[in-house]
């Protein structure tokens, strides 16, 4: 790492830094370090999943006269979730900035700071407008750990396994909701706990799981890359090497002979004065890079939509039609939940070896094809509980995948400084889509009893799933393997060129 000063009075000095750090940490082997890192920024998803799935399923308890919460069910799956979605959307804007600003590091400990008291403040609740605000509060802390955690996982990843990391960290936002399904299940059983006490623990469990992992989190490290780009390379520079330092012990241990790490390829020289603001970066994502843009809205509201098709209804289409018992809901989401979280954890290594455009493109078309063929069967009558739910299964096996690599995406194609503001921005929206027009969308659809409307609300999801499929056919772009900083150069980069799409 070098540094050089372009001469020029005192106001108007430019300090330039040029590093290897990005090249360094894209060409670590995969150890016991990356490990630790993925164990303590993407386990969040869990809770996220355990959240979603919990509220929809104890609505019902909640509404009861002896749950000590004075709320309608209704009001759980109507404004209380509304509260919850804008919260995220709300928490992943704001707290994107301030990603950007002040570092991963800080963000995405005081972001699960706050779902955790989001949470706790949750399972108090006695009024309905306090379960409103807690939830609205909760969700501000769900959103910002999108923003800051995505940020951070693929700056700290090397580049080869960036995809299925990334996907597999996403995906395991379905194993929170499987838990959750199983886990509202046991909690309430009245022969187990009180009306009044099932629920709460319940969201209290979630506050354990989330202490858990804050303690985890303190000893995961601040972004190098942020850290040059923000003028302090000297800590870049000995972090990165105490890590190699690292890899290269464990590796030694393992084998008995010393690991030699391959050179790095390639250095970035960074204006460390050239501070991006918001203008530049609203321009960045904007202006210079419209159809990363556009691809992005496109696979995050297409993922959206498809998803709200089947699980807004989930329950209501399974008790409407096949009189499932509401009680049992909680199995057949369960179920529903494993393949969600099977499709990124498989298919994952793929979006590395095959590529992104491929896959990306081969998810949504897939699972879009999928849908429209579950609906068709589902209108002809050809299905019962069980052969939806596994028909269910293979769509979002697929959609999965899909939703995992919005993600993924939208968290590479733009530069480092508008990186987590990018990720907020469409999260934002595809959440909002999902939340807020989805459920007007696909309510009446789902609940009416009338076959052809749910098939109507099946088709309308994967239509738009298939949209996204087709734009990423042409949009999407080759970044795997590919340094970060290659795909985006950063914002203050010394003779920045055009990313090439």
């Amino acid at each position: 790492m070098t540094s050089a000063t372009t001469p020029g009075s005192a106001s108007d000095e430019r300090r330039t830094l040029t590093t290897d750090v990005p090249a360094r940490l894209d060409r670590l082997p995969w150890s016991w370090w990356h490990w630790r890192i993925l164990i303590g920024l993407g386990t969040v998803w869990i809770l996220d999943g355990l959240e979603v799935t919990v509220v929809g399923n104890v609505a019902g308890r909640l509404s009861e006269s002896d749950s000590g919460l004075d709320i309608t069910a209704a009001q759980v799956t109507g404004p209380a979730a509304a509260m919850y979605v804008a919260g995220a959307c709300v928490g992943a804007l704001f707290f994107a900035w301030l990603t950007d600003r002040f570092g991963r590091k800080k963000l995405f400990m005081v972001t699960l700071a706050v779902y955790l008291v989001g949470t706790a403040l949750t399972a108090l609740s006695v009024q309905a407008w306090m379960f409103f605000l807690f939830r609205f509060i909760t969700g501000l802390g769900i959103g910002g750990e999108y923003a800051a955690i995505n940020s951070a996982i693929d700056e700290l990843m090397p580049a080869r396994y960036r995809g299925r990391v990334d996907l597999a960290v996403n995906g395991t936002y379905w194993a929170g909701a499987a838990g959750g399904a199983l886990l509202s299940v046991v909690m309430l059983d009245t022969s187990i706990f009180p009306a009044d006490i099932g629920w709460r623990l319940t969201f209290a469990l979630g506050v354990v799981l989330g202490l858990v992992i804050l303690l985890v989190r303190r000893h995961v490290p601040e972004s190098p890359r942020w850290l040059y780009l923000h003028g302090r390379g000297d800590q870049a520079e000995r972090l990165v090497s105490e890590v190699e330092e690292e890899v290269v012990a464990e590796t030694t241990r393992s084998t008995g002979e010393k690991r030699v790490l391959p050179d790095p390829e390639g250095e970035l020289t960074i204006d460390t004065g050239k501070a991006a603001g918001l203008g530049a970066i609203a321009r960045s994502v904007v202006r210079d890079h419209p159809r990363r843009s556009v691809l992005g809205l496109s696979l995050f509201i297409g993922q959206a939509f498809l998803y709200n098709a089947i699980t807004f209804g989930f329950a209501s289409i399974l008790e409407t039609f096949y009189d499932v018992p509401s009680n049992r809901a909680g199995y057949y989401f369960a179920v529903i939940a494993v393949g969600n979280l099977l499709g990124p954890l498989l298919l994952g290594p793929l979006f590395d070896s095959v590529g992104r455009r491929v896959m990306i493109t081969s998810t949504y078309v897939g699972s879009a094809l999928a849908l429209f063929v579950t609906a068709w069967l589902f209108g002809a009558g050809h299905l019962n509980a069980t052969t939806l739910t596994a028909c269910w299964c293979v769509v979002l096996f697929l959609a999965s995948t899909g939703a995992s690599s919005a993600y993924l995406t939208v968290s590479e194609i733009f530069p480092m400084e508008a990186r987590a503001s990018a990720i907020a921005l469409f999260y934002a929206v595809g959440t909002a889509a999902g939340g807020i027009a989805g459920p007007l969308v696909f309510s009446d659809l789902t609940k009416s009893g009338d076959v052809a409307d749910t098939v109507l609300a099946f088709c309308i999801g994967a239509g738009l799933m298939l949209a996204a499929g087709i734009v990423a056919g042409f949009l999407a772009i080759n970044a795997e393997g590919r340094s970060l900083e290659d795909i985006a150069p950063p914002l203050s980069s010394v003779d920045r060129g055009s990313a090439s799409d």
